[in-house]
């Protein structure tokens, strides 16, 4: 714990004294060569003697309160406060489908490498956005909770793999179901950013989860990553990344993982979203931000921290009642016995 959030104030105490202490002296010694121009010994002394002589103490007011400014200044600081910051964001969810057929290289080095590198410009760019992260195959699931914290989103997206759930196959229901879910405290139009390929191996779902997205006020924006021509999708890579062996169905043979933009452009309209076939990821990543600047906006507590209560209030008061106690200082006069024993 640091006693004061602003040390280097005391610091400067030490040169506003000595420079006060000049002015101090300087002062007296001004006023004593007026006084001797003006009258002799005898005869100021004689003007003065029914008065009390200035006590040492009323400068030492003036020092303690200047020394109790600077205090001010520095800040003291004790005991613990939590401070919530707060800002108005538009709520987003952004899915991305982890099944195998991510592993295919029609788009290089893989369909999943592409959307992380447009994941990552487009989570820079949304800075007005509170974004949580879903992982999905036949299940959706929470990456990462919705929040503003970027560095935590931008790790959770380098970490998604193919494969990396413990369930195959591919429904685009789920994640837009679980979206719902965690999007329904939130007032207005909401996103949910679909990243997949489009291969559904639940399509019965699909009415379901148009009716959960419109029910909670979600436009889904799809993107469709792939190509219609296809490829196949590797199942064992070597040391250096070469394909070993290729996926396949459980009659032998080999699985080609197409591009099927029927259910997301569904989807899409749907929900007066927006379908996005995938290019670069720039160009998807400007895309993206451009369909999700309409979205309505929430105030939302973004960070809780605690700190050191701030206690420059008693420094001040301090300093205030000081010079409060050197300007009204009385001068006094002296007791009539010390008069009499004078004259």
């Amino acid at each position: 714990m640091k006693l004061f959030a602003h040390p280097f104030f005391l610091l400067c105490f030490i040169p506003a004294a000595l420079y006060l202490l000049l002015v101090v002296w300087g002062g007296a010694q001004l006023k004593n060569r007026i006084i001797h121009a003006l009258f002799t010994n005898e005869a100021y002394h004689k003007l003065t003697a029914h008065l009390r002589p200035i006590s040492p103490w009323r400068n030492g007011l003036l020092f303690a309160a200047v020394f109790f400014l600077f205090a001010a200044l520095a800040q003291p600081q004790w005991g613990t406060e939590i401070l919530t910051a707060q800002g108005s964001f538009a709520q987003t969810i952004i899915a991305v489908d982890v099944s195998a057929s991510m592993r295919a290289r029609d788009l290089q080095p893989d369909r999943l490498d592409n959307a992380k590198t447009m994941l990552r410009m487009l989570i820079k760019n949304l800075k007005e956005e509170r974004i949580g992260l879903l992982a999905f195959t036949s299940q959706a699931y929470v990456q990462c909770p919705i929040t503003t914290d970027e560095e935590a989103l931008l790790h959770f997206v380098s970490v998604l793999q193919p494969d990396m759930l413990p369930v195959p196959g591919t429904s685009i229901a789920a994640p837009v179901v679980l979206a719902a879910r965690l999007l329904s405290k939130y007032p207005g139009k909401k996103a949910l950013i679909l990243l997949t390929d489009g291969e559904d191996h639940a399509p019965e779902e699909l009415k379901t989860a148009k009716t959960v997205a419109l029910q909670n006020g979600i436009r889904i924006i799809a993107i469709g990553i792939g190509t219609k021509e296809g490829t196949l999708i590797p199942s064992k890579l070597g040391a250096n990344g070469q394909v070993l062996e290729y996926k396949k169905d459980k009659k032998g043979n080999t699985v080609v993982s197409k591009l099927d933009e029927k259910a997301l452009l569904e989807l899409a309209q749907a929900t007066d979203g927006v379908y996005i076939p995938y290019t670069t990821p720039a160009r998807v990543a400007q895309q993206v931000e451009e369909a999700v600047r309409e979205l309505d906006r929430s105030l939302s507590n973004t960070s809780h921290r605690a700190t050191y209560k701030n206690r420059y209030q008693w420094a001040l008061c301090l300093a205030l009642i000081c010079l409060g106690a050197y300007l009204g200082w009385p001068r006094g006069r002296k007791p009539q016995a010390a008069l009499k024993k004078v004259q």
